[in-house]
């Protein structure tokens, strides 16, 4: 039974690979294993040479993975006949044939040599996984899923100035995209629904603090890219999710970098000569390479000063508009403490009035007589 066309094998690299062992005296090597699956005349296809190209075959799922080793043993067996009829064609000793051969024997070399180097770095720690969590909250605590509409342009002097003077009128991207086509400036839009490691981790801190509807324009090298969040929503993923992600990842940007180290010391130690035509352009080339390297830098490092710019800008508006409710509420407090002693004065005032009021309503009291005012009294009575 065949396997369905997105269960098939691909085995060309592998077929390609044979070939190579097969030109550079696999004949006289031992085998790795005695288990024999099939016999091509004289030559042997081991159950090993067929676990190996099924191991690097993606998406063969348990179910089919009996067929599969059944077509790839097929396919062996028919690279091992083209393998034979090409060697009794002495189709190995043409010089295009030879070529390649030696091509691609030195790129599964080169494969084998940076495996190697990869698989040498340790694994990242369990602390070193916390810390890069803690580090990239974008990521993973405050992760969110955007509703992206972009602007892609290449990158021209003062360009990014501009856009940004517009960007300031604007809050509608095709807005923008009139003015650009007004200028004669050509660009690429597009918008879609990203994740946030689905986009550039060089701007993902600045994307992470925009609000939906803002319009942000980004630079970097040899192009500009303008970015509104249409929309987004939280998403966020706890570090046991995240933890074997992490690890994966720093394993690999440890191992990229220990690559790239070793091959600029071998670089540095190996004596390595243009010639011809290729002067001119080595020296070029690293002209460039050393331009762009500096271009990336220096965009990174305006990025992150006005990444940090904004941050401040945003604190010293809070700090700002803490300053200004704090001295609203005291002048507030002030007034009502005013209000409330302008209140307790008239009160006691009232109060005061009232007890005046009703004392001289009150009748007063008799005068007791004195001495004279008896003897008077009594000489009228008589």
């Amino acid at each position: 039974m065949k396997l369905k066309p997105h269960q098939r094998i691909r085995i060309v690299p592998v077929l390609l690979a044979l070939a190579i062992v097969a030109g550079c005296g696999k004949s006289e090597e031992k085998k790795a294993t005695t288990q024999v699956a099939a016999k091509v005349n004289s030559t042997e296809i081991t159950i090993s040479q067929v676990n190996n190209v099924l191991a690097r075959s993606p998406n063969v799922a348990p179910a089919v993975a009996e067929r599969a080793k059944r077509e790839i043993l097929d396919k062996l067996i028919d690279a091992e006949l083209a393998r034979e009829e090409a060697i009794g064609k002495k189709l190995d000793r043409s010089p295009n044939v030879l070529q390649a051969l030696e091509a691609a024997k030195t790129e599964i070399l080169a494969r084998a040599y940076v495996e190697q180097v990869a698989a040498a770095q340790p694994k990242p720690t369990p602390d070193e996984v916390k810390k890069y969590y803690a580090d990239h909250p974008e990521l993973f605590s405050q992760r969110r899923v955007y509703s992206i509409e972009e602007i892609s342009l290449p990158a021209k002097e003062g360009l990014a100035a501009r856009l940004r003077e517009q960007v300031a009128k604007t809050r509608a991207l095709q807005d923008l995209a009139v003015w650009l086509k007004s200028q004669g400036i050509q660009f690429t839009p597009n918008s879609g629904v990203r994740a946030a490691e689905q986009l550039p981790l060089e701007y993902l801190p600045q994307i992470q603090t925009m609000k939906d509807g803002e319009i942000r324009v980004f630079e970097a090298v040899g192009g500009l890219q303008v970015i509104r969040v249409a929309a987004s929503k939280a998403a966020p993923v706890d570090e046991a999710q995240a933890a074997s992600r992490i690890q994966q990842f720093l394993f690999n940007r440890r191992s990229t970098e220990a690559i790239i180290k070793d091959m600029k010391q071998l670089k540095e130690k190996a004596k390595i000569e243009y010639m011809g035509e290729f002067v001119a352009s080595a020296a070029e080339a690293e002209a460039k390479a050393k331009a762009a390297a500096e271009a990336k830098a220096k965009a990174a490092a305006d990025a992150k000063a006005k990444a940090d710019a904004e941050t401040l800008a945003t604190g010293d508006e809070l700090a700002k508009a803490r300053r200004a409710a704090e001295a609203k509420d005291k002048v507030e407090a002030e007034a009502r403490a005013k209000e409330e002693e302008a209140s307790r004065a008239r009160r006691a005032a009232e109060a005061n009035a009232r007890e005046a009021g009703s004392k001289a309503a009150q009748p007063k009291p008799a005068q007791p007589l004195t001495p004279e005012m008896e003897k008077g009294l009594r000489g009228v009575i008589k």
